[in-house]
């Protein structure tokens, strides 16, 4: 996939950087920064297999290593050589950084490249499955000839011997090179060789078009996508069936790759959505849901449950008496295990595997109480579209991580889901319904668990011809390369490096399937359907061949540029139009005047007969000046074309009056029109003539206007062209007025005084200059004004800003906007929010930036005073936003500054109540001063009870906080904090006593998935030496009060890292748990398991998700 290097966020984890080594130093580098999803741009296509080797450099004595970096040995790879390059002690960081090397790169000739896809990895010697590997491409030549990771591990977690990277201080070293002939990335057409076009990458949307991809090709999805309503008055950018529609008719019917800016958009993304790694299978639920929801009430409602929705039944039937329970469910998609199974069909083995309940684990019969029962899932029906999700992602309890399951999986061509007589099926199926399904797509993940890339290989018309779609690129390949290659697992090879042992050693494959879908054979003509123009809406046919038509025009005029110039005319009408409204400084904006496209041949004289043909302005009357543009980077007219200029080809004009030889040619029409309203030839240019240009300001409207220009001798003065000035601002003829010239706005505005008593030339005036004047005001009248002059006005215009505040507690929703200036200082930004929202005290106002890649509020407000000028508050890296957002605090901000401010929740000893307390301190305050504070705002159960603060994250206690520890460190923002009464059995803890934790759990059973959930309020309880389960149920019943029919279906486990130990009542609780101490005691507690009964509620507490596991949302 192609990634675009993301601009600069707030904080940026996980980052991983390639780069050429370079012997970095302290400060910036100049490097080429790329994201480790790197393009695959310049993959070729290969009729055979390229070359690849796998070499293994192992490393003896590594921690005694003194170099600062190490090659190994040579290896040939394709006919090159290569070696591996390290900095055992990091390139100037604390990463061991790591490279791939052209070993004979000082010897090469002139102009040499070479290109290789390539990996490199650390081998984990004790758990082969946490071996770090990274892998990317690069195009090798002689001013890049190493390219890799400067921050490829942590040298902690390197060098630390319990991790398994260092065993007996040896290092092992793989490297995985692939060496590819370099084709023109540029000149493949994957519509010519394929028939197919890929869509383009925003940046890391390479997930999103896998999928996108996979939807299309199949027919039914995309006839049902057409069907749904749309107008020709639809924006694609904010109608999701237009955008897909629009995306869909593009992959149908364009000759190149296709942008999904577009669809993005209607999803409501910004562009830092687009530099997201996400969930292919979260955003296809997400999308299918959002289609599905969108498809109601239209003709093809029902569409997205026809094709993929299909229903189980999960069972519970005892064994002793007749009872059986059952409920149905539908899906939409299967999350199969890849872990501890071969292929498809185990896993469906261990989807609807029997569960026995037994024992202490019985099952609670309505009517006939605890009985041993089976439990299970069976398969009503399946859909005609299969969509397996294969489980490759999970969460490792050791390493407390999500870990990449690359285990080989295999998966058939066919498959069969009525083998064995049916044994996934349940009574209720309909077996005349022939459940044999043929693979159409393969959702392949190429990469780790922090990022990676996607593709697909798809059979667009189930034939034998597989086709893989890798963002813009699409290419023919053979059944092998989609199935085989995709199980994943682990790959053999002889170790054939001279000087090393040939033991065989094996390589991970990273690359593996990822997505299955599979389409039932009986339903194949319905759903592989042919789809063609007329199920296209018209209007969208309209729009679309528009579009492809203009996007043609565009190309014919590029490839046919050189042949043409552009010339830009602005005439006296586009000043007048343009000056006080669309500019105030200069005289035009050359994008928004009349443009030709004239041959470059054309001698400029026939040009002039196009000139009268627009604007009716006969040959004779039109005088062309060219524009310059000025050191003080002014653009200006400079002087008139001569008859021997006028004479020449509009090309060689061109070249005359264009250094930076570009396109253009940049033309002022001067046009003079007598009394009569009849054109007039244009007069005598001498060197004594100078042509200004006037624009007038009214300081009571705030406006200014151009109103003409006119020629002056140098050596005149302005009190000569007094009346004229007055005539064309329509003013009485004798009005006073002053002159001001306008010098220039980049980077401050200069504007000065016009001397009326000073000729032209002494006034240092010249041809395209700018004068502006206004009536004259006495210094009384002056204050009436905001800006009483054109100096002031301009000033204000250079540095005004509308602004768009957003209150902090709806970031997406604009309030109100205010018109500043950019120079506005703190206290005036804030004194005039305050004014709009009626606050009487502006320091109750306080604001928060925004950032304008993640589109949201900055985390940490502004500082009171913290910033000197409005300016300075909306600069975000190199870009300017518009939005603040505020907030209304209920005291001064350089008060609230120099406070803690705290959220604690406080837990009522005897009643069933949360109250929730902000408390605000002095940062120098101590966790007894926040007790003592919460003490005055609670009821007690007894005046002399003693209160504890807790640290609480995701339903378990982490941390008591010592009374003396300060409060400025506490963060509240991702911790829940929790205020109780100490219970007296825990102020008198006896010589054999224990506290433990005890905490709600459930077990997730979704998917066969038998993973420990917490839920509710987890708490201390006091355990005594030899006490029994029995004894200390009754303890909790008590304490929770909880009725005894459903208490009666709790169970409870001895819970240690995860994994539950189920207790019988006759246990010895206590010699569960053999440590005193409860700080870090979280990972063993008493587990009690039943049902979460309440109601559930977004958990808003910032997880630290890496930015690819954030939830996608379509907002639209």
């Amino acid at each position: 996939m192609t990634m675009m290097t993301p601009p600069p966020l707030e904080q940026q984890e996980d980052e991983e950087i390639l780069v050429p080594h370079q012997e970095l130093t302290e400060g910036p580098q100049p490097m080429e920064v790329l994201s480790a999803e790197t393009a695959n741009a310049l993959e070729s296509q290969q009729v055979e297999d390229p070359p690849t080797f796998k070499y293994r450099w192992t490393i003896e004595n590594f921690s005694r290593l003194n170099a600062k970096k190490l090659y190994s040995d040579i290896f040939y790879v394709g006919g090159y050589k290569w070696r591996v390059l390290i900095f055992p002690k990091g390139n100037n960081v604390d990463h061991l950084s790591m490279y791939l090397d052209v070993a004979d790169s000082a010897t090469l000739p002139y102009g040499w490249s070479r290109y290789a896809q390539f990996a490199l990895a650390i081998v984990n010697q004790v758990h082969g499955k946490y071996t770090i590997r990274k892998d990317t491409q690069h195009q090798f030549n002689g001013r890049e000839s190493d390219w890799g990771f400067t921050s490829f591990m942590s040298l902690s977690e390197l060098y630390d011997p319990s991790r398994g990277y260092l065993v007996n201080d040896t290092c092992v070293i793989d490297a995985e090179v692939t060496v590819r002939k370099v084709i023109d990335y540029w000149s493949y057409d994957s519509k010519k060789e394929t028939g197919y076009v890929g869509l383009k990458n925003q940046g890391a949307t390479c997930y999103m078009n896998s999928l996108l991809q996979t939807l299309y090709h199949i027919p039914y999805f995309r006839k049902a996508v057409y069907h749904m309503p749309t107008t020709e008055n639809d924006m694609p950018s904010g109608s999701i069936p237009l955008a897909l529609q629009s995306l869909f008719y593009k992959l149908q019917y364009s000759d190149n790759s296709v942008a999904t800016k577009e669809l993005t958009k209607s999803f409501g993304w910004d562009t830092y959505d687009s530099f997201m790694q996400h969930d292919v299978q979260e955003l296809n639920r997400v999308l299918c849901e959002k289609l599905e929801d969108k498809m109601k009430g239209t003709v093809v409602e029902g569409t997205i449950q026809h094709l993929f929705e299909g229903h189980h039944m999960n069972y519970i039937e005892c064994i002793n008496v007749d009872y059986k329970s059952t409920r149905k469910e539908s899906f939409y998609d299967l999350q199969l295990d890849v872990k501890g199974c071969r292929d498809v069909y185990s896993s469906f083995d261990k989807y609807v595997e029997v569960e026995r309940l037994e024992g202490d684990n019985k099952y609670q019969a309505e009517n006939h109480g605890l009985q041993d029962a089976k439990k299970g899932v069976l398969f009503i029906d399946f859909p005609p579209v299969l969509q397996l999700q294969l489980k490759r992602f999970e969460y490792d309890f050791m390493r407390d991580t999500m870990v990449k399951i690359n285990d080989r999986y295999e998966f058939p061509l066919q498959l069969d889901l009525d083998r064995d007589n049916g044994k996934y099926l349940s009574p209720d199926a309909d077996r005349r319904v022939r459940n044999l399904y043929t693979l159409h797509s393969v959702l392949v993940h190429s990469g780790g668990v922090h990022g990676g890339h996607y593709y697909a290989f798809i059979r667009p018309t189930l034939s034998d011809q597989w086709f893989k779609f890798d963002d813009e690129r699409v290419t023919k390949e053979d059944a092998k390369k989609a199935l085989e290659e995709q199980y994943g697992g682990e790959e053999e090879l002889p170790q054939t490096n001279p000087g090393f042992n040939n033991s065989p050693f094996k390589f991970t494959k990273y690359s593996n399937a990822y997505m299955l879908v599979y389409i039932r054979e009986s339903d194949k003509e319905k759903i592989m359907c042919d789809v063609d123009e007329k199920d296209i809406a018209e209007h969208l046919r309209i729009r679309l061949k528009k579009e492809q038509e203009e996007k043609e025009h565009k190309k014919k005029e590029k490839a046919e540029a050189h042949l043409y110039t552009i010339i830009k005319v602005a005439r006296n009408e586009d000043l007048i139009e343009q000056i006080g409204k669309d500019m105030f400084f200069d005289l035009v904006d050359h994008d928004k005047v009349r443009a030709f496209r004239i041959q470059k041949q054309l001698p400029f004289n026939h040009f002039k007969e196009d000139v009268f043909k627009e604007f009716g302005i006969p040959v004779q009357f039109q005088r062309f000046w060219l524009w310059a543009k000025r050191q003080n980077h002014t653009y200006r007219p400079n002087r008139p074309l001569t008859p021997q200029e006028e004479a020449q080809s509009v090309g060689q004009l061109r070249e005359v009056s264009n250094k930076t030889h570009n396109a253009e040619l940049k033309l002022l029409l001067e046009v003079d029109i007598g009394p009569d309203l009849h054109f007039l030839p244009p007069p005598p240019k001498t060197k004594e003539d100078i042509l200004l240009f006037f624009k007038v300001y009214d300081p009571e409207k705030e406006n200014l206007r151009f109103v003409g220009r006119l020629f002056v001798k140098a050596l005149g003065k302005p009190t000569e062209i007094l009346s004229k000035l007055n005539e064309l601002a329509e003013f009485p003829p004798n009005e006073e007025i002053d002159l001001y010239e306008e010098i220039k706005f980049e980077p401050n505005v200069m504007c000065e005084h016009i001397d009326m008593r000073m000729s032209f030339k002494s006034s240092q005036l010249e041809d395209g200059d700018i004068i502006c004047y206004q009536k004259s005001l006495t210094s009384a009248n002056r204050n009436q004004f905001r800006y009483p002059d054109v100096p002031s006005f301009l000033e204000y215009v250079r540095n005004r800003q509308v602004v768009h505040f957003r209150s902090l507690e709806k970031p997406k929703e604009d309030d109100f906007s205010l018109e500043l200036s950019k120079l506005f200082t703190y206290d005036d930004v804030v004194e005039r929010v305050a004014r709009q929202l009626g606050v009487d005290d502006s320091s109750k106002i306080r604001l928060t930036s925004h950032n304008c890649y993640s589109q949201q509020p900055k985390p940490q407000p502004i500082k009171y005073r913290g910033v000197d000028h409005l300016l300075d508050m909306l600069v975000h890296y190199n870009q300017t936003s518009d939005i603040l957002y505020y907030e209304i605090l209920d005291i001064p901000l350089p008060e609230l500054q120099g406070l803690k401010t705290l959220k604690v929740a406080f837990h009522h000893a005897t009643k069933e109540e949360v109250a929730i307390h902000t408390i605000r301190l002095p940062k120098n305050s101590t966790v007894a001063d926040v007790i003592n504070d919460l003490k005055t705002k609670v009821e007690l159960s007894h005046p002399d009870a003693e209160v504890r603060l807790l640290e609480v994250f995701y339903h378990k206690i982490y941390k008591i906080f010592p009374p003396g520890e300060k409060i400025e460190n506490i963060n509240d923002q991702y911790w829940t904090l929790r205020a109780e009464e100490i219970p007296e059995e825990e102020k008198s803890l006896g010589l054999h006593d224990r506290m433990i934790h005890v905490y709600h759990f459930t077990r997730d059973s979704n998917q066969n998935q038998m993973q420990v959930q917490n839920f509710g309020e987890p708490f201390f309880l006091v355990i005594k030496e030899g006490e029994t389960l029995a004894d200390i149920k009754i303890r909790i019943q008590t304490k929770l009060q909880v009725p005894d029919d459903e208490f009666s279906k709790w169970k409870f486990a001895f819970i240690s890292l995860g994994r539950p130990e189920y207790l019988q009542d006759s246990d010895i609780v206590s010699n569960r748990f053999q440590r005193r101490d409860i700080y870090g005691a979280w990972e063993q507690y008493l587990g009690l398991e039943h049902s979460d009964t309440a109601p559930k509620k977004a958990y808003t507490t910032n997880q630290n998700r890496h930015t690819f596991e954030k939830p996608v949302k379509i907002y639209n």
